[in-house]
């Protein structure tokens, strides 16, 4: 399956089928992320219940500390 996120196109296997496995594809399961799916910004309840298709555009948000 080919995705749009963060404005690359990338190939992911068909075994991602929701926005929580394509998290844990990219090692993001256990980081604080905002996502957006074809412009519609996620809540995180929804990660799991909510499903990617092919051609999808994926923006992912990751919070850095510092000082």
């Amino acid at each position: 399956m080919n995705l749009k996120i963060n404005g690359r196109q990338v190939e992911v296997p068909s075994e991602v089928e929701t926005v929580a496995d394509l998290l844990a594809h990219l090692g993001l399961e256990k980081k604080i992320v905002v996502v957006e799916r074809n412009q519609d910004i996620l809540q995180k309840d929804d990660h799991q219940d909510t499903s990617v298709f092919d051609g999808d555009q994926i923006e992912i948000v990751t919070f850095v500390g510092g000082g």
